[in-house]
């Protein structure tokens, strides 16, 4: 029978086998009391097995409670930078993790460099392993729907009263509070909400959804940098703090100056398709073959005109200004794709480029994985699954040359880690046995 499933959304330098030895687990339990670490002193801990993903964050320890994409989002920065990660799964939840396939691109794309543990958050056993987790962790963080954490009683100021150095990272459709607080948040939604759906797309064709899932992508990354942020704050303070970040406030932040048209001059940003809200000529042109990418407004549009050959272009007096040209869009980009179509993609991209014009290829994925600069950076990474063998995923986009982030560990089976971490903990065999039998593990 499957457990009933839980509703959703330092300055230490201490080695891990350390931080685990110095928990005391006191359990409640419903049969005959298990004999715990507290009891037999002289049981070792085990050390932790969780390979190294990078130096920059190893001295923390972080607790996952999140599912979805915006949550794995942020504590991925952290697990890649080599923070300690053990994921928090409900038991019995392997087939259908997070609303995706644990084995889709997807999941194991969120999830590598973490360990998985399962733990029944609504079982007093559970939520009591899980304090005395909390009580050395740096880092927890969760995206559950905002009243969830408080019934659960793993809420922020649950955990700051066991330990006050927490970094807590929240991250919610519309915020903590508010009228809007309890709506469920997602991406295509937030989209829409966020105004940026009416910025997307081509004139007169109706809202337009970008295809990345850019409010979830942003409130993770945000909700990481809020993390990051509030940790270098704690090594003066010496106290943690509650970190948040909101789905609509990643996509108006998204926006940037989109938004800051209309908060600035009430100026509201129309849909403009492939070209560029406020410069021109930027945008999408024709060629003899195919598309191609050019941005050459302000200073680039003299010498975009010299390697057309059409100095012509720079004596009509509505191309004379970049407002005027914004203007008369349409019939610059008609005046352009004039030329361009007489050559191929291939051709004006080396033509530009030598020219100091920027321009570029319009790619499929395929393309663009092929691309001998993207191979050169290496961003598509391989790493080891069990499961499913040598697994292509995407690694970090920054680099630290002193200490670089790898790809140590694909996303890990749905507790696959559970009886190594309680032997960390100081549990031995029978108890781990118990505990699964009771349906907390």
């Amino acid at each position: 029978m499957k457990a009933k499933k839980h509703e959703s959304g330092d300055g230490r330098v201490d080695p891990p086998q350390a931080w685990r030895s110095r928990l005391v687990i006191s359990i409640p339990t419903a049969g005959p009391r298990l004999s715990c670490a507290q009891d037999r002193p002289s049981r070792k801990a085990a050390p932790m097995r969780q390979a190294t993903a990078s130096q920059a964050l190893a001295k923390y320890k972080v607790l996952d409670l999140t599912r979805a994409r915006a949550g794995p989002t942020a504590v991925r920065q952290l697990a890649d930078w080599g923070a300690q990660v053990i994921k928090i799964e409900l038991p019995g939840s392997d087939d259908t993790p997070d609303f995706m396939d644990r084995h889709s691109p997807d999941f194991q794309n969120l999830h590598r460099n973490k360990r998985s543990m399962t733990l029944n958050l609504k079982h007093p056993e559970g939520l009591d392993i899980f304090k005395h987790l909390a009580r050395d962790a740096d880092v927890i963080v969760e995206n559950y729907r905002p009243d969830v954490k408080h019934r659960l009683g793993i809420d922020y100021e649950a955990i700051k009263a066991i330990n006050p150095r927490i970094v807590y990272g929240s991250i919610s459709g519309f915020g903590q509070d508010g009228p809007y607080a309890d709506r469920p948040g997602v991406d295509p939604i937030v989209q829409g909400m966020g105004g940026h759906m009416m910025v997307t797309g081509e004139p007169g064709r109706g809202p337009m959804r970008s295809g990345a899932a850019l409010s979830d992508v942003g409130a993770g990354l945000l909700c990481a940098n809020g993390i990051l942020t509030a940790l270098l704050e704690r090594e003066a303070s010496g106290a943690g703090q509650w970190v948040q970040a909101s789905l609509i406030e990643a996509m108006i932040f998204l926006l940037d100056f989109q938004a800051a048209r209309w908060t600035m001059a009430q100026d509201l940003p129309a849909q403009v398709g492939n070209n560029h809200p406020t410069n021109a000529p930027m945008g999408v042109f024709q060629t003899q073959d195919g598309y191609i990418t050019i941005a050459a407004s302000r200073p680039m549009w003299r010498k975009l005109c010299g390697v057309l050959g059409a100095p012509e272009l720079l004596e009509r007096p509505e191309y004379a200004t970049a407002a005027s040209r914004v203007t008369h869009r349409e019939a610059l980009n008609a005046d352009i794709e004039q030329v361009t179509r007489t050559q191929t993609s291939a051709a004006w991209i080396e033509i530009l480029n030598h020219a100091g014009v920027p321009c570029g290829p319009i790619y499929t994925l395929e393309d663009t994985f092929n691309d001998p600069q993207v191979q050169h950076l290496g961003i598509a990474q391989t790493v080891k699954s069990p499961t499913l063998g040598p697994t292509t995923i995407i690694g970090q986009a920054f680099r630290l040359s002193r200490t670089p982030s790898r790809l140590v560990s694909a996303a890990p089976e749905c507790g696959a880690d559970t009886d190594d971490i309680l032997r960390e903990l100081g549990y031995g065999a029978e108890e781990i046995a118990a505990l699964r039998a009771r349906q907390v593990i």
